[in-house]
């Protein structure tokens, strides 16, 4: 009997170790994520933080990075950001070549790759999604990016309500959607961190006197809207000179007016609160987000590659080309030369307002020769 209780005991004191150090591990798995991601910003760009536009987010998990550079000539002003879903790569990765490559000549050009960064600091529950992806350079270096979520961190904000009501437009949404910055615009005072991080970009746009404002973003094959430029009615002319001149160099574009009736994305709200600014959500086609996907690893978000959306596109169900290959070099590619051709078409609207920046790679540079060359090398 005393041996049988001892043996007891020893079980349930290894038990214990065991879970401590599960525990432990995934304490600190959980807590790398709020490490932030390398930048190397070009020169001229100046760094400041989005609460200098509300200084209710200084210290909070939201506030982030806002990289200006200002031309030798003035110009207007380009707003690019990504990572408004944390999830969605190539949006932050195509603000990201921008930033580490950027030479602004005429105008200014302001970049904000991971705008909602408390949703880079967790993962989506039950995607069994990466924490992380490496983009390899020449050399054996690598730079390493978070994978995060679609939603605010509930760490940050939580819990959300059953029925979201947008403010100001009193649009009931489903609950979730308060966790969502593409419905945070334009943004309250006196609801989620991430209505706050909503308001802040407003009073970025506003007071920096943004002239074209881009919202970088990934879907999934099978979604409609995909492989597509999304425009307010003030940006629908530029943004169709844009898609007629990416057809014509062999991208495919979809031009998709910004929906009247769904309160809170960022172009529909951009548009109809600040005169005079034209703004776009571009949307690349990526495997890793669809509801067909297989296993969601990192291989997946990088190369694109999944027998299921093989299948899918031989039958006809996808809204992109598809041949197996969808790779992250691509999907930024489509992005960054996006953001490029509207900037340099800007001034063909308003002359005044023309914002010309070089040193950015072409569509076939990323496609071909991948990220990793237009980044700058970490050294690990």
């Amino acid at each position: 009997m005393e041996l049988r209780i001892k043996g007891t005991k020893t079980t349930a004191f290894i038990l214990c170790v065991l879970c401590t150090l599960v525990c432990w591990y995934s304490a600190a798995q959980f807590l790398s994520m709020r490490k932030p991601d390398l930048l190397m910003p070009a020169q001229g760009f100046q760094k400041h933080m989005l609460s200098e536009w509300e200084p209710r987010l200084e210290g909070t998990n939201m506030d982030t990075p806002v990289y200006i550079q200002d031309g030798t000539e003035s110009g207007g002003t380009v707003y690019v950001q990504g990572g408004i879903h944390a999830n969605e790569p190539a949006g932050f990765m195509a603000a990201i070549v921008l930033l580490e490559n950027a030479r602004v000549r005429k105008g200014r050009l302001i970049i904000a790759p991971f705008i909602n960064n408390s949703a880079r600091t967790h993962n989506s529950p039950q995607d069994a999604a990466p924490q992380s992806f490496k983009i390899e350079q020449e050399g054996g270096n690598y730079r390493e990016f978070k994978f995060g979520s679609r939603a605010t961190n509930p760490i940050d904000q939580w819990p959300d309500p059953d029925i979201y009501i947008h403010r100001p437009s009193g649009q009931k949404l489903d609950g979730s959607s308060r966790s969502n910055m593409n419905r945070s615009f334009p943004g309250d005072v006196d609801d989620g961190i991430t209505q706050l991080a909503g308001k802040a970009v407003m009073e970025l746009l506003k007071k920096e006197k943004v002239n074209l404002a881009f919202d970088l973003h990934e879907a999934s094959p099978e979604y409609p809207v995909v492989n597509a430029m999304v425009a307010h009615e003030s940006a629908m002319e530029l943004a169709a000179m844009v898609c007629m001149t990416l057809e014509s160099e062999g991208i495919p574009m979809r031009l998709e007016p910004s929906p009247v009736n769904l309160r809170g994305l960022s172009h529909r709200e951009w548009g109809d609160s600040i005169q005079g600014l034209m703004p776009i959500l571009m949307e690349s086609g990526n495997p890793s987000q669809g509801r067909l996907r297989g296993r969601t690893d990192e291989a997946l978000v990088l190369t694109g590659r999944d027998k299921a959306y093989e299948k899918a596109s031989k039958m006809g169900l996808l809204f992109i080309p598809y041949d197996g290959y969808q790779s992250i070099a691509l999907r930024t590619a489509r992005h960054v030369t996006g953001v490029r051709v509207a900037a340099e078409m800007l001034g063909d609207i308003s002359l005044n307002d023309a914002v010309i920046f070089e040193g950015i790679p072409s569509y076939t540079d990323i496609k071909d020769n991948g990220i990793g060359k237009w980044l700058g090398t970490s050294g690990l």
